[in-house]
């Protein structure tokens, strides 16, 4: 078990300062190293998702001009380094042809490499909900590990910290209420289907929360029911889902009849099936990505209708 560490984080600006272009900055005592990109491995159940998205693009053109202004924090282990912060710089170091990468190399245990992990990741602006709700869980859990372990340093038994506790810690250091911290870290119960229709949108953040209680099986029938339907789970319908399955008194039958119903703000809404628009998109295209791309161009249809009618 490697000697557990005290992390008390800020954020970038604060730990790397004014970065100059030329060179990686470090916080006062820590040394920046070039370590070969193969001999790093991302950290075990890391939650947070590297896409080769507009914003990697966008990175990938920064290290290629400017280089890597922010060192990744890694930690030692048997097969090389694990990466705790700088995932994404990592993969766009691989895209832009580099050979090494500067990191901070810091020798910790698994439960203060974790919260390191998690702080640094969740300063990111864009965050799904997936991720943020697996990362409080991973914290929680640490913390919570934290309590009930000896102190390595002085034998001493430290002051095990109850639920109530650990909770109210990861909910002031991300900002949040605890009962919100409470709500993310249930949707780690959904299914990873479910789980990724939240990420798209497609159900709703208190619908998700509310499915969160069924059980395996029963998401199961769920996600049958949303295909026989064409629908996605309001809240209201979430919550009758919710109880009737906690008391085992929901089928898939059940959930058909409940999801077919109309619900008020799809009285005057036209839908199409997926199979319909997925035959004038790429098959990459998320639902969110088709809704944006068909009221652009529904709003470019609108501007021409216009100008040709105050033509007549």
């Amino acid at each position: 078990m490697k000697e557990r560490a005290n992390i008390q984080l800020t954020s970038y600006d604060d730990i790397f300062g004014g970065a100059k272009a030329d060179e990686a900055k470090a916080p006062e005592g820590d040394v920046v190293v070039e370590i070969p990109l193969g001999e790093l491995h991302a950290f075990e159940g890391h939650p947070f998702k590297v896409k080769d998205d507009e914003d990697m693009a966008k990175t990938v053109e920064s290290i290629q001009e400017f280089g890597v202004l922010q060192p990744a924090i890694v930690r030692p282990d048997g097969d090389g380094y694990e990466i705790l912060s700088g995932h994404r710089r990592h993969h766009a170091c691989e895209i832009a042809g580099l050979e090494t990468i500067p990191c901070i190399v810091r020798d910790l245990d698994d439960d203060a490499a974790t919260i390191l992990m998690v702080d640094s990741n969740l300063q990111r602006e864009e965050i799904l909900p997936s991720e943020r709700a697996w990362a409080f869980k991973m914290k929680l859990d640490a913390i919570k590990h934290q309590g009930n372990r000896v102190d390595l340093t002085s034998g001493q038994v430290g002051p095990k910290l109850d639920s109530r506790r650990s909770n109210a810690i990861v909910a002031e250091e991300a900002g949040e209420s605890v009962k919100q911290v409470q709500r993310y870290i249930r949707l780690t119960n959904l299914c990873p289907e479910l789980m990724d229709m939240v990420d798209d949108k497609r159900i709703a953040f208190n619908p998700a929360v509310e499915l969160s209680f069924l059980n395996p099986t029963q998401q199961k029938d769920l996600l049958e029911a949303m295909e026989y339907s064409q629908a996605f789970p309001s809240l209201s319908q979430a919550q009758r889902i919710k109880v009737l399955a906690l008391d085992n008194k929901i089928t898939q039958e059940g959930m058909n009849i409940i999801l077919s119903e109309e619900k008020k703000q799809d009285v005057d809404r036209v839908t199409f099936k997926n199979d319909v628009l997925k035959k004038y998109f790429p098959k990459s295209y998320t639902p969110k990505q088709m809704e944006d791309t068909i009221i652009k161009l529904l709003e470019q249809w609108q501007k021409k209708q216009r100008n040709r009618d105050n033509c007549l």
